[in-house]
């Protein structure tokens, strides 16, 4: 148990002193960067889905 309450402590404690916490607006504009990254991956994604759909919509008409 002793090692387990030095590992919160000295967790802790890293994460008051050690570690670089963002500044507002640097999370803003990485949380901006997110969001756009996302956006356009889910547009790419979404752009394949139709694609792929038709193709192969197409493709099994063409054994009728």
């Amino acid at each position: 148990m002793n090692k387990l309450t030095n590992y919160f402590r000295a967790t802790a404690e890293e994460m008051r002193y050690s570690v670089t916490w963002p500044t507002a607006i640097e999370l803003q504009k990485s949380a901006g960067l997110v969001l756009i990254g996302s956006l356009v991956f889910a547009a790419v994604v979404g752009i394949m889905d139709v694609a792929f759909n038709k193709s192969l919509t197409a493709f099994y008409q063409s054994f009728r």
